[in-house]
């Protein structure tokens, strides 16, 4: 009850903000049609699918900032994002459970971008509803291979189709255009990694991450993942999990284990320090600049968590 207690006071105070006009295209006009994205990524694709269609302005919800999106509360600007929005795109996956309440009370069509995407189970190490952290039963990281985010671009053009159907084969032109740059991508990313391993005497014997998030990125990549830890910020991980990766840093004589960009650092500090390994960050993704691309923000952010990747195997920079 406090939390739809705390969604009617939002929704009561976007009401007495003042007035400040509709959403905005790219060329500055008020929009005919907005679409709300969830996240960055799927505010990426959203973009590249509406490239160039007059009238159309795509916003995202501030969920950046949190490196966990179950720790995120609406503001009451999105709460205004929310109810003035035609379109709301969803990563799905049941990643926006902050969205229920207001969901229900927004007239806009919902685009699921996770359809049709072949979801990886949920890892054993999950934080429980005891915890306040049910995070469902698959893993909602999808977006980290890029194959996915090829299926994200075909349900936001299926959706799109159906709240502006005069505008479709636009729609349909920047949807096959994103999906062949996406999976052009894919291929060419794997085989700068595979060049730059081989090329270099690079042993690349898996990942230790400390956050969940990269199991898509690393069956992408077709790199073990050895283990993923869900570590929430100003907490550290248990000792036996303390322990286990201790282990497998040696075992593996792994030279680098892995943070993420906003998360925190406490356990992989503390394992660095025992068994002398380095610790480096990957991004998720989760943020970036408004106006983004897929091509210098989605794709450039995953080579980038290559490049991280190579060099610190290696030691050097090999992979520039």
């Amino acid at each position: 009850m406090r939390r739809r207690n705390i969604l009617a006071l939002l929704l009561a105070l976007t009401l007495l903000l003042p007035g400040c006009g509709g959403a905005r295209t790219r060329e500055g006009e008020e929009a005919r049609l907005t679409i709300l994205a969830s996240t960055y990524p799927v505010y990426l694709a959203a973009r590249a699918v509406t490239d160039g269609v007059d009238g159309v302005a795509v916003e995202r919800l501030n969920t950046g900032e949190v490196s966990c999106l179950h720790d995120y509360t609406l503001t009451v600007t999105d709460m205004k994002k929310i109810e003035t929005a035609d379109v709301i795109a969803l990563n799905g996956a049941d990643l926006e459970e902050f969205m229920e309440d207001a969901l229900a009370a927004s007239s806009a069509l919902v685009i699921d971008c996770s359809e049709g995407v072949s979801l990886l189970e949920n890892a054993d190490h999950v934080h429980t509803e005891e915890d306040g952290h049910d995070h469902g039963h698959y893993d909602p990281h999808y977006w980290m291979d890029p194959g996915n985010m090829a299926q994200v671009v075909e349900n936001l053009y299926a959706g799109l189709n159906q709240a502006d159907p005069d505008h479709q084969e636009q729609y349909q032109n920047n949807a096959q255009a994103a999906a062949a740059q996406l999976q052009d991508f894919a291929g060419s990313a794997r085989a700068a990694l595979a060049t730059a391993l081989e090329g270099n005497g690079v042993e690349l014997s898996g990942l230790v991450t400390f956050h969940d998030g990269f199991r898509y990125f690393a069956q992408f990549l077709d790199v073990p993942l050895l283990a993923s830890i869900e570590e929430e910020e100003g907490s550290e991980a248990s000792a036996k999990e303390i322990n286990e990766i201790t282990a497998l840093v040696k075992e593996y004589n792994l030279p680098v284990i892995f943070t993420e960009v906003n998360g925190s650092d406490a356990t992989a500090n503390a394992i660095s320090r025992e068994t002398g390994c380095a610790v480096a960050q990957l991004t998720m993704l989760m943020d970036g600049p408004d106006g983004g691309t897929l091509s210098d923000d989605y794709c450039g952010g995953l080579m980038e968590n290559i490049r991280v990747i190579v060099n610190s195997f290696a030691g050097e920079e090999v992979l520039a």
